[in-house]
């Protein structure tokens, strides 16, 4: 009898133990799912399957956290601003609505025939050097520091002359006072010297998600190798 009792005790005993490694299993486990082709950028998935866009099965994500974005802005970030934008595509939107992804932005008129084009360039420049799995978590924004005659329908003509089509590009148009506003907090200086021409400084910058200036980079045609470093940045943090 005592070797029955044993061995039930030790079978009862050994089923606990069981469920027990099977349970603490289950809690631990935190293993987030991604698709290898990274379809949707840096969205994860808590189970296993197929990605919605390409199909291909999911795989465990090698990121340790899935980074969450607070809703809370500093004193500093140009989402305080709540002047009102026109978008190249007629829309009308407020600069907190860009929050969320990094922004590269500068401050142009479409009629400038020399710093301009350059400027444009330098922005193409530093697009073309950052990886694109990181598409969908930048935005370049081109500001127009001419509110009257660069239109939406202007500016849509100019990203196209440009090669600056897409979602990660935009062309803003604002009033005269939020021009001037956006512009002083860049430290941009500009002067209006004939009706369709200006002098302006050149300057490139990044902000960060929730819109504080993280960098800036002055002059024409500079190297951006800091630029480029400041940006990949934000992706890590």
């Amino acid at each position: 009898m005592k070797t029955i009792k044993h061995l039930l005790f030790f079978i009862a005993f050994s089923t606990l133990l069981s469920a027990c490694n099977k349970k603490t299993t289950k809690e631990i486990s935190k293993t987030d799912y991604q698709c290898p082709m990274e379809c949707e950028g840096d969205k994860v998935y808590k189970e296993p399957g197929s990605c919605p866009i390409c199909k291909m099965d999911l795989k465990p994500s090698t990121k340790k956290e899935v980074k969450i974005l607070s809703d809370e802005i500093s004193e500093t970030s140009i989402f305080n601003l709540t002047s009102s934008w026109n978008t190249e595509d007629g829309e009308t939107i407020q600069l907190k609505e860009l929050k969320g992804k990094t922004l590269v932005m500068v401050m142009i008129y479409t009629t400038c025939k020399a710093a301009c084009p350059r400027l444009a360039a330098d922005m193409r420049n530093i697009e073309a050097k950052i990886p694109a799995k990181y598409n969908n978590e930048i935005n370049y924004v081109l500001v127009s520091i001419d509110p009257v005659y660069d239109t939406p329908e202007r500016l849509k003509s100019f990203s196209k002359e440009n090669f600056m089509e897409g979602k990660k590009w935009t062309f803003l148009q604002g009033t005269e006072d939020g021009v001037r506003e956006f512009a002083n907090v860049l430290s941009v200086k500009y002067k209006q010297i004939s009706p369709l021409d200006f002098s302006h400084s050149n300057i490139i910058s990044v902000f960060n998600r929730i819109g504080e200036l993280i960098h800036q980079q002055e002059g024409l045609g500079v190297d951006n190798k800091e630029t480029i470093s400041k940006i990949l940045e934000t992706f890590q943090n």
